[in-house]
């Protein structure tokens, strides 16, 4: 059987050539993940991406399938218990996004300290105002629930701000450019100490629901929140009521409990919160990078019968 590899997202000749040339002996060939082609997937031994209506294609008891590449970090949408229990390999993106939504998150803090947000609606006002209150991202403390490449990217850019950063894990282990990392047990201490609480986690069941009211009580009154992770993380009501109240100042969001987040929805008219559509990880870079974390665990997949970099804990679930 002919070696095969299946994309089902679209690569540039370029792209095509680096996966051919770390691959000798397979075949390329794009697909669609929004109408994919199911004969196309039933000899596949790789597959990039992933879309609906494939898993019974893919993981039926005589496929010739060993490894999914992800076009995404997340990985919550996979049939994550029938993947593991064909023993396929998964790996996801992460690390593609770390500086798009770092830019995004540093964007929205931003707005937040020096009233950008404000200021666009003034000026389509033709307003000339401002309330005096701007302030500067100098000597605040950014907590940051998730030391991966996301977070530990956002600490980095943090330091050149000069501000504190505190990181949540599950471990707790030390991270470069943290100045201190708690267990995510120690959550409800740590975001006492933010002057921004930023979600970078993946969906899991551990983390579903995990900013609740409990969480946003126990922020520094003023706070801001911001959420690039997913938006099942976060308990929207809870989040409101915090919003409404003053606890938190606002409140920069790219990922919703519902998405597209519903036009009749409260959050569109808080003024206090600045929303982007999921796109905090867009970047016309995109493809190229999947494409040399694929190339690259090519090499090991070759080699030693298994992919080297993001390789999903499905006992994690990321």
């Amino acid at each position: 059987m002919t070696k095969s590899i299946v994309c089902l997202q679209p690569l540039t000749s370029q792209q095509q050539k680096l996966i051919l040339d770390a691959a000798p002996g397979y075949t390329l060939t794009l697909g669609n993940a929004k109408n994919p082609d199911l004969e196309l997937l039933a000899n596949a031994e790789i597959v990039i991406g992933w879309g609906k209506g494939i898993s019974d294609t893919l993981l039926r008891p005589d496929s010739p399938l060993r490894w999914v590449q992800t076009w995404s970090a997340g990985v919550e949408k996979l049939p994550l218990d029938r993947l593991e229990e064909r023993g396929i390999l998964l790996t996801n993106a992460s690390g593609v996004h770390a500086e798009p939504i770092t830019a995004v998150i540093f964007g929205f803090m931003l707005l937040f300290t020096r009233n950008l947000h404000t200021a666009v609606r003034n000026q389509q006002n033709r307003r000339w105002h401002s309330e005096g209150n701007e302030s500067e991202l100098t000597g605040k403390t950014a907590v940051i629930a998730g030391t991966g490449s996301i977070g530990s990217e956002t600490a980095r850019i943090a330091k050149a701000f000069r501000m504190k950063t505190i990181g949540i894990s599950r471990s707790g282990k030390p991270v470069a450019d943290f100045d201190q990392v708690y267990t995510t047990d120690e959550l409800p201490d740590a975001v006492r100490q933010g002057d921004f609480v930023i979600n970078t986690l993946p969906l899991t069941d551990e983390t579903q629901g995990l900013f609740n009211a409990e969480i946003f009580s126990n922020c520094k009154q003023g706070a801001y929140y911001i959420n690039i992770g997913r938006g099942a993380t976060t308990h929207t009501e809870d989040l409101m009521a915090a919003l409404k109240s003053g606890q938190l100042a606002g409140a920069g969001l790219d990922v919703f409990e519902t998405e597209p987040l519903p036009q009749d929805h409260p959050l569109w008219g808080m003024e206090q919160v600045v929303i982007t559509p999921h796109c905090a990880g867009t970047t016309d870079r995109y493809a190229d990078r999947i494409v040399d974390i694929f190339t690259d665990n090519l090499q090991s997949y070759l080699q030693d019968g298994a992919p080297s970099r993001n390789r999903v804990d499905y006992s994690r679930q990321y």
